[in-house]
C-alpha cells in the first residue's frame, strides 16, 4: 500500500507541478505528517524531489524528471469503467485504485494530449445521483462487489414487502447495477434471476462455492428487460385524463419518465380550450392520490370513478381541515364557504354604513 502511495505522489507531481503538503495530502486521503515521510523517502531513493518553504511554496520536481513507472495493475485496469462515477468506485471500495490508475494513464501520455484530458475533466462533469437523494452506500456493498467479482456464491436474509418480510435466500450474484443513486443486486435463485435492493440486506455471508455465469448473459440487457416488466407490472390503473396546457409542457418534470411516454403516445388533438385528453397508467387508486394532488387543478380524472370519488373525498378532507374555525356561528370574514360575490357585498354594505 505504502509503495503505491509514493508512486501516486510522484505521478502528482509528474503531472500538475508544484503541490503543497497539504493538497498532496487532500489527494492522497493521509495526513501532512505523513506526505513529509514520504517525500524523504522518495529523495532517499534517488527522485529528485525539490521543496520550497513559505506562503506560495511546495513541492515539485526537477529538472523535468519523468517516472516511466505508469504500467497498470490489474485492478487499476479493472476500475476504469467508473471512471466517471468516483462515488460509486469509493462504494465499491475501488476509489483509490480508480484514482492511481487515472494517474497513471495520464503520466504516460504526450504532453498535448495530457492537457486536452484535463481539460476534459474541468469541463464535464457526470452526477448520476438524483435531486433531492442522497448517495445509496449500503454497509454490505464492498463484500457484495468482492463476492460478484469472484462468482462466490451468497446467503443473505432479506428484507421485502411480502410477508413473512424478513427471508433467507441462497444466490448467485451476477451483477450490481447504479439506478439513480441506489444499489440494487442482480442475483440467481434456483428458479429464475431476481432483483435484490442491496440497502435491504440485512445479513451476507460469502462461500467458498463458486458458481458459474451463464454464457452470454448480458447486464446491461437484462436490467432494461426487468425496468421494462417492472413497469408493466406496478402500472396496471388506467386513468382517463384531462391536462391543461401549461401541465402538459411540465409534465416531464412533474411525472416519472414511464407516465410522460403514455401521455405522450395516447393523447389525443387539443380541445377548443386547449386541454387534452390522455390515458396514464397509475400503480392503484392509493398510491396514484398524491400524484395526482400535486397537479393541482390542472389536471381532470375522468375515470375511473373510483378515483374521482377518492381525489373528491381527499379534497374535501384538506378544505375541511384548512376551513378556519368560527366559534360564532357564523361566516368569517376568511371562510372558505363564502363566495367572492358575498364577501364583496359585504364589505360594500359595512362602508355605506360608516358613510356620515
Amino acid at each position: 500500500m505504502r509503495a503505491a502511495r509514493l508512486l501516486s505522489l510522484l505521478l502528482l507531481l509528474q503531472n500538475r507541478g508544484r503541490l503543497t503538503a497539504g493538497e498532496l495530502a487532500e489527494e492522497l486521503g493521509v495526513s501532512v505528517r505523513t506526505v513529509y515521510r514520504d517525500i524523504d523517502s522518495l529523495s532517499g531513493a534517488g527522485i529528485p524531489v525539490y521543496g520550497d518553504a513559505g506562503h506560495h511554496g511546495g513541492y515539485e520536481l526537477l529538472g523535468g524528471y519523468r517516472t516511466r513507472l505508469t504500467g497498470l495493475h490489474a485492478e487499476e485496469a479493472e476500475s476504469l469503467f467508473l471512471a466517471g462515477l468516483p462515488g460509486a468506485a469509493d462504494d465499491l471500495g475501488l476509489g483509490e485504485v480508480l484514482a492511481a490508475a487515472q494517474l497513471k494513464l495520464t503520466a504516460a501520455l504526450p504532453a498535448p494530449l495530457r492537457d486536452r484530458s484535463g481539460r476534459v475533466r474541468e469541463r464535464f462533469h457526470l452526477d448520476a445521483l438524483g435531486w433531492y437523494r442522497e448517495q445509496d452506500s449500503p454497509p454490505a456493498l464492498v463484500a457484495l462487489a468482492h463476492a460478484v467479482w469472484n462468482q462466490r456464491r451468497i446467503r443473505v436474509r432479506y428484507r421485502r414487502w411480502a410477508e413473512p418480510q424478513e427471508v433467507e435466500r441462497e444466490l448467485d450474484p451476477y451483477g450490481l447495477v447504479l439506478k439513480a443513486g441506489v444499489w440494487y443486486l442482480v442475483a440467481a435463485t434456483d428458479d429464475a434471476v431476481r432483483t435484490y435492493r442491496v440497502s435491504s440486506i440485512l445479513r451476507l455471508d460469502v462461500g467458498e462455492d463458486g458458481f458459474e455465469r451463464p454464457d452470454g448473459f448480458d447486464l446491461a440487457a437484462h436490467w432494461q428487460d426487468y425496468l421494462h416488466a417492472y413497469d408493466a407490472r406496478r402500472l396496471r390503473l388506467q386513468a382517463s385524463v384531462r391536462i391543461a396546457p401549461a401541465l402538459l409542457s411540465a409534465l416531464p418534470d412533474r411525472l416519472d419518465a414511464a407516465l410522460v411516454r403514455a401521455v405522450e403516445a395516447s393523447a389525443g388533438p387539443p380541445e377548443a380550450d386547449g386541454w387534452v385528453t390522455a390515458t396514464v397508467p397509475l400503480e392503484s387508486v392509493e398510491s396514484a392520490l398524491p400524484t395526482l394532488l400535486s397537479l393541482g387543478p390542472d389536471i381532470e380524472v375522468l375515470a375511473p370513478e373510483e378515483l374521482r370519488r377518492a381525489l373528491a373525498a381527499t379534497a374535501a378532507a384538506m378544505l375541511d381541515r384548512y376551513r378556519p374555525a368560527d366559534t360564532s356561528g357564523r361566516c368569517g370574514a376568511g371562510d372558505l364557504s363564502s363566495s367572492p360575490a358575498d364577501s364583496v357585498a359585504s364589505r360594500e354594505s359595512a362602508a355605506s354604513t360608516a358613510k356620515p
